[in-house]
């Protein structure tokens, strides 16, 4: 059995300040899905953030995160730039791009342990007198003959704004995929909404596929949004048919133009936050350009405790509802936080790429009450922090001139051969008490030729790069596209659905619409 993915829950973190893209649009992009006609972009609505700054580690030696495992700003970015035109800044979260690829860590033993750990130190690609820290996080995977039943309501937006093939009509396609996944212990439920909402399909055995597809083939698109009220009934149908120790998920598909009834943003958080205490998720797909709120659909997969991800295409509906749904339907750890304390003795700064709204307080890693990410079976997380060494040449930045040196004891708590002090603390499933793994990342580590490095280590930097790029490329000084397109190409390695090689193709083409 196949199912959508549970994906993560994430910190519950207040967003503020919206942004909007404005460009014309352009007809044609193929993507998978043929015919499409595309709507302007100047309406679509983003999070302003900024950069995570440099910190300095004799003063803020510690970076605390929970994990994030959406990619859902990686298929919106690549759709934004095969139509011709360059993202907004605000739509590239630069750890969905990364976190997009598979990097194939090696898995953990058993089940006991519900993930591995693994970290590389190695230069940075576009500055000599830094150090990229690579850690990445791969969850215990589980046969798909064992995954529980489940219960799955489609939330489908049926109103006028979702009336184009890109919207309505690939929702339709994308929900046939993942019905086909569907076996006879699974049940299946459709709910609309538009001005009013209603029950397509009351709760239907997953193999009745005829049944289906039927009541998804009576989807039209008409009349304006009543997001607020459709979810509502949307859980009732899954309380309905709730399953005991089951998959218990809403699937929540639209544009996000909620027009009418509950349309602000915290009172859909409201709505959501109350209905999740009931055992069952929601997650959002996202779909359509013009006035596409992507704001919104991140933040109530947040506080539904699912994940988001946008479809702009069928072969992104493949990956995410079938090729990937195993992987990340089964939750192996739950409120999983990293924390990276960094000893002054040996580095001098620090910024963690991407990950802007995930922070933690310091005093949260250690507070079972903060929530923070899930991660499912078999799925990746990668982080990547750019540091600079005690020593260097350059740092990121101007040192004091009168700032007192702290002095830092060699004892056995504060090596002197130790770069920092890596903590990941999560729940079992099972279990609101935390448990704690931790252990030093030392100077040994440091490979010191990037030819020596390995092609998750050097494909990953190309993709933080690009992210940054998108967004300015503050810290990237004179690295241009061209240099990564070159560390793509090189360290493309294995390539099964050609995911990287199509990274490698929307680089260089928005090295051609970036002048």
């Amino acid at each position: 059995m196949k199912l959508p993915a549970p994906g993560a829950r994430r910190s519950k973190l207040k967003h503020a300040n919206f942004s909007f893209m404005g460009a014309a649009s352009v007809e044609g992009y193929g993507g998978g899905y043929p015919g499409q006609g595309y709507e302007s972009v100047d309406r679509e609505n983003y999070n302003h953030f900024d950069d995570n700054p440099v910190k300095v580690v004799s003063s803020d030696p510690v970076s605390t995160f929970s994990i994030d495992v959406d990619t859902g700003a990686y298929s919106n970015m690549r759709r934004v730039i095969q139509r011709g035109q360059m993202p907004n800044k605000d739509a590239i979260r630069v750890e969905e791009l990364i976190n997009y690829f598979n990097y194939n860590y090696p898995l953990p033993d058993n089940a006991d342990k519900p993930f591995g750990v693994t970290t590389e130190i190695a230069p940075a690609p576009w500055n000599e007198n830094s150090l990229l820290l690579h850690i990445g996080v791969k969850a215990y995977d589980i046969p798909k003959e064992k995954l529980p039943p489940a219960n799955l309501v489609f939330l489908c937006d049926v109103s006028g704004s979702m009336n184009s093939s890109d919207k309505l009509g690939l929702l339709k396609s994308s929900l046939k995929l993942l019905t086909k996944q569907l076996g006879e212990k699974d049940r299946i439920s459709l709910v609309v909404y538009a001005g009013a909402s209603g029950v397509v399909l009351e709760p239907t055995a997953g193999n009745d596929y005829a049944k289906i597809a039927t009541a998804l083939e009576r989807l039209s698109a008409g009349g304006s949004t009543n997001g607020g009220a459709g979810i509502n009934l949307a859980y009732s149908m899954a309380e309905k048919a709730f399953i005991k120790d089951g998959i218990n998920r809403v699937i929540l598909a639209t544009d996000g133009d909620f027009n009418v009834g509950t349309t602000g943003i915290e009172a859909l958080k409201q709505l959501v936050e109350r209905k999740r205490k009931s055992g069952i998720s929601l997650t959002t797909l996202g779909f359509g350009s013009g006035n596409y709120n992507d704001h919104l659909m991140e933040q109530l997969a947040d506080i539904g405790n699912g994940n988001y991800a946008y479809i702009d295409n069928l072969n992104e509906a493949q990956k995410v509802l079938v090729d990937n749904i195993s992987s990340t339907l089964k939750i192996v750890a739950k409120d999983v936080k990293i924390q990276i304390e960094f000893n002054p003795e040996n580095v001098s700064e620090y910024r963690l790429i991407g990950y802007e709204n995930r922070q933690l307080k310091r005093e949260d890693f250690n507070n079972d009450k903060v929530d923070a990410g899930e991660i499912g079976a078999g799925h990746t997380v990668t982080a990547i922090y750019e540091i600079v060494l005690n020593g260097s040449k350059g740092g990121m930045v101007e040192p004091l001139r009168y700032g007192k040196k702290e002095h830092v004891k060699n004892t056995a708590e504060v090596n002197s051969n130790e770069l920092a002090f890596f903590r990941i603390r999560y729940k079992k499933t099972d279990s609101e008490n935390s448990t704690l793994q931790q252990w030093p990342l030392v100077k040994q580590q440091i490979i010191k030729s990037s030819a020596d490095t390995s092609e998750r280590f050097r494909f990953s930097a190309a993709v933080a790069a690009f992210g940054q790029k998108l967004r300015g490329g503050k810290y990237l000084k004179d690295y241009a596209y061209a240099d990564i397109l070159e560390l793509a190409r090189k360290s493309r390695g294995e390539d099964k659905f050609g995911y990287r090689g199509e990274f490698i193709s929307i680089v260089n083409l928005a090295h051609s619409l970036d002048k």
